[in-house]
């Protein structure tokens, strides 16, 4: 789920997309730095304006490897085999940092403090009225207009047993993009021992906010820069959904899928029912909207969705802890961004699947609550499985 903002990628950063793809090493990459926990390898990606070094670390556990930023914690790349033992990169993204900074889609980012929209940027909190940036319409989307994928995390690689990973931080002050409270958030990023891809979210505050974190990566198991994922078979165990207004709000009301283009409770292509003449289609120019999960809210994963991809074979399957899932179609891609393989992305090129509390939900007192208090603890957990047939 995402804005129509777009950047242009010059030809020159095209081109040195591709070199990189056929090196395996981003361009703005100076080699390996060192090498961490778990033999995870720090580059450097690139420099900030203000001067702020940005790295990029690889982790590889069996035949799934994982490419991360410093910067908004961004899932660069994620390269998983296909049924000959082929491997590519699932996620799209950008070979540079400046293609980052400057107007990205949230390719592969940290969501925070707030996944989704929030209407009219505004929520009350124990009879306090909050005001947040205004950057999606009259809506605020993904934390505002400097959410947390526009931040530099710190980064530990660490190794538990078999399973390898990466640990982000990042402290959000009272009062950043509106919020109260003083945010403490971690992140781990764990590639797993079966090549498992997990992220745990944790965090805390000295004051009662909201917080609804999710990663913004966008697939494509045929492999980055490849073409439309129409043909894709997704099945989602969700029996209803949030219908939103023309601004993408949800309108408070839990519909059914049964008879409708969001019915994916039996497998099917992504592509087959996307360009029906149904009103919340073409409010989302696509499907842009929260799937509400069968299983609810969890304290451990389960798995409630999978994705094949028919030529590469390549299989995911998602359990997550949260009661929702953003299903986006990448509508917003429109040619105008060119990603790692040097290929020019276009609308239906991928999709997301961002875990997740409701949209909206400080607004909506019949959703899932998303409010943290001091002395709790937020937790969450996804997991993305990688098998072929």
């Amino acid at each position: 789920m995402t804005t129509s903002r777009r950047t242009v990628i010059t030809a020159a950063a095209a081109g040195l997309a591709a070199s990189a793809a056929t090196t395996g090493t981003a361009h703005a990459a100076g080699g390996g730095d060192s090498a961490g926990k778990g033999g995870a390898v720090k580059e450097h990606f690139g420099t900030l304006a203000d001067g702020t070094r940005v790295d990029r670390w690889t982790i590889e556990n069996g035949r799934t490897r994982l490419r991360v930023l410093s910067y908004g914690g961004i899932v660069q790349a994620l390269e998983i085999p296909d049924r000959h033992g082929r491997r590519a990169n699932v996620s799209l993204g950008f070979d540079d940092l400046d293609s980052y900074v400057a107007d990205s889609p949230y390719f592969g980012a940290l969501i925070g403090r707030y996944g989704n929209r929030i209407a009219r940027g505004t929520f009350t909190l124990d009879g306090k009225k909050y005001q947040l940036p205004i950057n999606d319409g009259p809506n605020s989307l993904h934390g505002g207009d400097k959410g947390f994928d526009k931040h530099v995390w710190s980064v530990e690689p660490f190794r538990k047993g078999a399973d390898v990973g990466l640990t982000l931080r990042r402290v959000s002050p009272d009062g950043e993009m509106g919020y109260p409270g003083t945010l403490t958030v971690r992140v781990d990023y764990t590639l797993t021992a079966a090549g498992d891809f997990r992220i745990d979210y944790e965090a805390t505050t000295d004051k009662a906010t909201v917080v609804n974190l999710t990663n913004h990566t966008y697939y494509n198991l045929a492999g980055e820069g490849s073409g439309s994922v129409y043909d894709h078979r997704l099945e989602i165990a969700a029996s209803r959904y949030t219908p939103v207004d023309k601004t993408l709000i949800p309108t408070g009301e839990l519909a059914r899928v049964a008879g409708t283009p969001f019915d994916f409770r039996r497998a099917k292509e992504i592509g087959r029912d996307i360009r029906e003449a149904h009103q919340q289609v073409l409010y989302g120019q696509g499907i842009d909207h929260n799937f509400v999960l069968d299983k609810g809210i969890t304290s451990r994963p389960e798995h409630f969705l999978t994705v094949t991809e028919p030529e590469s074979g390549r299989v995911m399957r998602i359990a997550t802890t949260e009661p929702g899932v953003q299903f986006y179609t990448g509508n917003f891609l429109t040619g105008t961004f060119a990603g790692t393989s040097g290929r020019v992305y276009r609308q239906g090129d991928a999709f997301a699947l961002e875990t997740q509390h409701f949209p909206d939900s400080p607004n909506q007192p019949s959703f899932p609550s998303t409010v943290l208090r001091p002395g709790q603890t937020y937790r969450s957990t996804t997991v993305h499985s990688f098998s072929t047939r």
